[in-house]
């Protein structure tokens, strides 16, 4: 008995989250006029929201520029971020402790207390409307340095001077010993930051003007706040599918990494 209230209480859970997303992706094949019903399966099944959205939106353009800021971003916080870690868990140098603690420090500081200076400085590099004001800036990440350090440090010191009799340098022994063993760390890392590009908005809205260089969120808020989807709610739903898509498809496949990822990469305390 317990345990079928237990599968209840999840199936009931279940339904009401995903309800509003099944009902979003249902809105978008109906007409504008049975958009306002709560029934799911279309009466008449259109697309023309998504034909509206296609027309209207270089949305292709836009998913090409997300996926490679993000793949660039990803790529890069990864190699810094596990550069950093094994510096800080594995090297001694003088400073050591207070550039963990400087780290730290700067996660506590709010994003939108350093966004105008960057700003600034973006303007006066010249990067403005350009991929390095949306890639640069994003390239170092100080959580992932503290997610790698943290899990370099569960890694046997004993391996690290094996190696280093073996005549491997800190180079050799981070690429070749410490990446094969550091999957769940760089699978957490990786799926974060991606996620984390992917959905960026307010950046990519102060630094960019030119739509060919515009990132699929950046297009699909002005598209929906703009009046680009003449106030057609199939429309704007239409477009927040287009964009929610590639992230949904991608936890699908990858949900299970994640959650191993976060339990024995230490994330989830």
């Amino acid at each position: 008995m317990k345990r079928f209230l237990l599968y209840a209480t999840l199936v009931v859970g279940a339904i009401i989250f995903l309800y509003p997303f099944v009902w979003m992706i249902a809105a978008t094949l109906k007409p504008e006029p049975e958009i306002a019903g709560f029934h799911i399966i279309p009466r008449h099944l259109t697309f023309e929201s998504y034909h509206f959205v296609f027309n209207k939106l270089p949305i292709i353009r836009g998913f090409v520029n997300s996926l490679f800021v993000s793949m660039i971003v990803t790529a890069s916080v990864i190699i810094f971020g596990s550069m950093t870690g094994y510096a800080l868990s594995r090297l001694r140098f003088r400073g050591r402790a207070t550039v963990y603690n400087v780290a730290l420090l700067t996660m506590m500081v709010p994003a939108q207390l350093t966004i105008i200076p960057l700003y600034t400085m973006i303007v006066g590099f010249g990067w403005v409307n350009s991929y390095l004001a949306l890639i640069v800036p994003a390239m170092m990440s100080s959580y992932s340095s503290l997610l790698f350090r943290q899990f370099f440090l569960s890694i046997p010191q004993s391996l690290v001077e094996a190696a280093k009799l073996d005549g491997c340098s800190d180079w050799r022994i981070l690429f070749s010993i410490f990446y094969p063993l550091s999957k769940p760390v760089i699978t957490t890392v990786a799926i974060l930051t991606f996620m984390g590009i992917w959905n960026d908005v307010l950046w990519p809205l102060m630094v960019i003007r030119d739509e060919q260089l515009m990132t699929m969120p950046l297009l699909v808020t002005l598209f929906a706040v703009g009046g680009g989807a003449d106030a057609r709610l199939g429309v704007q739903l239409a477009a927040a599918t287009l964009l929610a898509l590639p992230v949904i498809i991608a936890y699908i496949f990858l949900q299970r990494n994640l959650i191993e990822s976060m339990a024995s990469s230490g994330m989830k305390n």
